[in-house]
Parts: C-alpha cells; structure tokens; sequence
C-alpha cells in the first residue's frame, strides 16, 4: 500500500532525495514521512503543497484521514521500453516544429497528450504510452521533466529561457536528429498528421481544446487520466471514423 505522499511523489515524477532537499530534511526523515511513520509539521505542509501543486487543504484533507493507496491503482509510469520511444518523438517534434515561435514547453505538453492519445483512439494501442495527469492548464506528461534532464545530460537537446509576446517561455533545442528506427510507418505518419493539424496552435487554443477532450473532462484534479476515455470523445476531439449504428 502507499502513503498519499508517496503517490503524489511518483505522480509528479519526483524522487525521495528532491523532495527531502525541497522540505529542507534528510531522505531518512523524509522516508518516515513518506510511510505514514511520522507527520509533517505545519511548514512541511505548506511546502509539500508547492512542491506537488496542489492546495494546502488537500494536503491537510489527505495526510489526516491517511489516505492511502492501493498498489494496483498506483501511477504508471513511463515504461521502461518506451522510454526511448518517448526521447525520439520528443526529438521528432523538435527538428520538425521546435524553432517555431509557439512551441515551448507548455505546447509541447498537450502535443505529447494529443499524439498519445489519438493514437490509441484511432489504433487501440499506446504510441508513447506515457502518463499524463490533470493540471489547471491541461494534461501534463509525468515523466517530462525526468525525461528531458536525461537528455540534457546525454548532450542531445538544450534547454532555453525565452519570451512569447510577453509571457515567459521555455524552449528546447535538438541538438541531434531522432532517431526513427523505432518508429512504424504508422506512427510517424500519425505524428505528422498531428503536428500538421495541432502545432500552429498557441498554448491556450490547445489547453482550451484539452479541456473539451472527455479523458480530461472526466478526471480528478491532479489525477492520472485515463486512456480509456478516448472512445467517449465529443466529436471536437474525436479523430477516429466510427460505423453508425
């Protein structure tokens, strides 16, 4: 079984060593934390509360009546064997649309959410099969943020701070061209389709057409949305051709 904490830690693709540094505590003490063994003072509430994005009451509501949850039902992440699918399509997208002015870190979000879950609407199989979660603005893929250090680190894209009009912007330069080996005809055909129909979109326009998608709609704030919802898609969002009945 697992701790809200522990689940809210893995949903926001953190490690035990990030969050201990972020309450200012060791990873041992964090760990009895993260275990139920002893509870976060008043301040470790309010920063447990920035630290995953959520309000201080649902941190209260969650750690007093010690929510737990079952294994079965923890986050999936990313699987190991997509991994690379996921740094090759994240590249993909860059060579292909990244130096467009539009195309920061928040576009790039529901991009990956759109390409993921078309996919499996039209095909009934996962192309990235990563896990996004419900925030404000639209899906969120958990693993990005892991992801994207991973490759800074392997030296094939760069961060960088910029601006879009007046509004701060985090972009990302491919360093080197994916690698497409691993993709099928199919997926890189879909991905197209998607960067053609989705990519001279602003950050707004694809976080309001996100907010229209029934995976979306029908999650919990800050939740895992469920790729099984696509088939219940209205027909903005729908991009599978259905027999009439």
């Amino acid at each position: 079984m697992s701790t809200w904490i522990q689940n809210k830690r893995k949903l926001s693709g953190l490690s035990q060593a990030e969050v201990a540094k972020s309450l200012s505590i060791s990873r041992p003490t964090y760990i009895k934390l993260e275990k139920g063994e002893s509870k976060p003072t008043g301040q470790q509430k309010v920063l447990l509360a920035r630290v995953f994005d959520v309000s201080y009451d649902s941190v209260i509501e969650n750690i007093e009546n010690k929510n737990v949850v079952p294994d079965s039902l923890e986050t999936r992440e990313v699987p190991t064997e997509n991994v690379r699918k996921f740094k090759e399509v994240l590249l993909y997208i860059l060579g292909k649309v990244g130096s467009r002015p539009n195309i920061g870190q928040t576009v790039l979000y529901k991009l990956l959410y759109f390409i993921d879950f078309d996919y499996y609407e039209k095909y009934e199989e996962p192309l990235i099969g990563a896990t996004y979660i419900k925030n404000t603005y639209g899906p969120t893929p958990v693993s990005f943020a892991k992801i994207v250090k991973q490759m800074e680190g392997e030296g094939v894209l760069v961060e960088v701070k910029s601006k879009y009009f007046d509004h701060d912007q985090i972009k990302y330069i491919p360093v080197k061209d994916a690698d497409v080996s691993g993709l099928s005809g199919q997926e890189l055909n879909h991905i197209d389709n998607e960067l053609e129909r989705l990519s001279h979109f602003t950050a707004r326009q694809l976080s309001d057409l996100s907010h229209k998608d029934t995976p979306w709609k029908v999650a919990k704030d800050k939740e895992v949305i469920d790729y099984e919802h696509v088939f219940y898609r209205p027909e903005e969002t729908s991009v599978r051709e259905y027999e009439p009945l």
